[in-house]
Order: C-alpha cells, then sequence, then structure tokens
C-alpha cells in the first residue's frame, strides 16, 4: 500500500494530479482546495495518499498533510459518504473549519459541500461531532456549549445571543464560539445584551 508520494509535479488533471517518481507517474485524485495548494508543474512536491483497491481500479487520493487524510479516511465512516462526496467536503472546508463545524452542529456549513444535501450533513455532524474535538483541536468549552444548545439545555440568554448572532448572518459555528468566549468572560447571570456585545467583539478580532 502507499502511504505517501514525493516526487515532481508531471501535469494537472480537472480533479487529479500526476506525481512523477522517479520516472513513474502516479495519478492522485485531490481536493480542489489541495489542487490550487499544490506547487507549479515541475516543481517538487509531497503528498500524505490513501489507498483504495478495487476489482476494477486501485485509486490513490492525496492529501497535503496527515489530519486532511484522517478526515477523508474518517468521513466515509459514514453511511452515505464516499470518496467523492469526501473530497467535495474537503474541497469547501479544510480540516480546522470542517472540525469546528461538526464539534458546533453546523450543518449549513458541510451542506455547501456539492453532493452534501441537509440530510446527509445532519447525520455527518450527528455521527462524527464527538471525534471532531480530537480531530480538530476543538475548545471543549465550544464543544460543550454547542451539544447543550442542541440539547436545549442551555440559558435562555446564552441561546439568545447565539441566535441573535446567527441572525446576523454569522455562521452558527462563529456564533457558538463568540458566545462561548462571551460567557467566560462576563461569567454566570450575564444578560442576552452583555453577551451579543461581547460576542460581536470576539467576532471583530
Amino acid at each position: 500500500m502507499i502511504g505517501k508520494l514525493k516526487g515532481l509535479i508531471d501535469s494537472y488533471g480537472e480533479d487529479f494530479v500526476i506525481v512523477d517518481v522517479q520516472g513513474v507517474g502516479y495519478v492522485v485524485q485531490c481536493s480542489s482546495r489541495t489542487l490550487q495548494r499544490l506547487p507549479k508543474t515541475g516543481e517538487a512536491a509531497a503528498l500524505s495518499i490513501e489507498t483504495h483497491v478495487r476489482e476494477d481500479a486501485i485509486r490513490l487520493y492525496g492529501f497535503l498533510s496527515d489530519t486532511e487524510r484522517d478526515w477523508f479516511r474518517l468521513m466515509q465512516t459514514v453511511q452515505g459518504v464516499g470518496a467523492k462526496v469526501a473530497l467535495a467536503i474537503l474541497s469547501t472546508l479544510e480540516p480546522g473549519a470542517l472540525a469546528t463545524a461538526i464539534a458546533t452542529g453546523d450543518k449549513a456549513a458541510v451542506a455547501r459541500a456539492s453532493g452534501v444535501g441537509p440530510k446527509l450533513a445532519q447525520r455527518i455532524c450527528a455521527e462524527l461531532k464527538d471525534k471532531a474535538p480530537a480531530f480538530g483541536h476543538i475548545d471543549a468549552g465550544v464543544a460543550e456549549l454547542a451539544g447543550a444548545l442542541d440539547d436545549k439545555r442551555l440559558p435562555q440568554p446564552v441561546a439568545d445571543a447565539v441566535s441573535a448572532l446567527a441572525n446576523l448572518g454569522y455562521p452558527q459555528a462563529q456564533a457558538v464560539a463568540a458566545v462561548a468566549a462571551a460567557s467566560r468572560a462576563a461569567g454566570d447571570g450575564a444578560g442576552t445584551a452583555q453577551l451579543i456585545r461581547l460576542g460581536l467583539k470576539e467576532l471583530a478580532k
């Protein structure tokens, strides 16, 4: 099995790159985000590789980091997510943003990926939520607040502050993180208006 390739960029396709390793050209499928960050033709590159062996083909999937490859593997444990959908999600969200979106239940962010509908996005968030912090160094307080929001266990001022920031157009993941920081700064008993004000300051940083 191939776990890493290091060589020269030979050429690019729509969703793949050919890496020349000592005269052998390997076709490597990549997310659009990865393809955009690879060097020019003729320059050196290194990719973490996930190898899929099928009866009719062997496919190589390339990533700029082991973390990105780990997310690619993890997402495919969810029913309905294959290699194509996993790459589409990684084309839309880099690993850190993906971890935050899943940890905070931001289904809309995941659903922005091509081929991911609302139901599949919800399933991805639900099934991978407990694993996201370990993959993305998510603030435990943010993950806890997101869980409480889903379970409707939040104090009303906190829930109202998250809702207010979301209504202003901020993604839910950012709204949750901002209000979590605001809650820590303000302490218990803070009102909605104070949490919104402090949350907006966090978002402006």
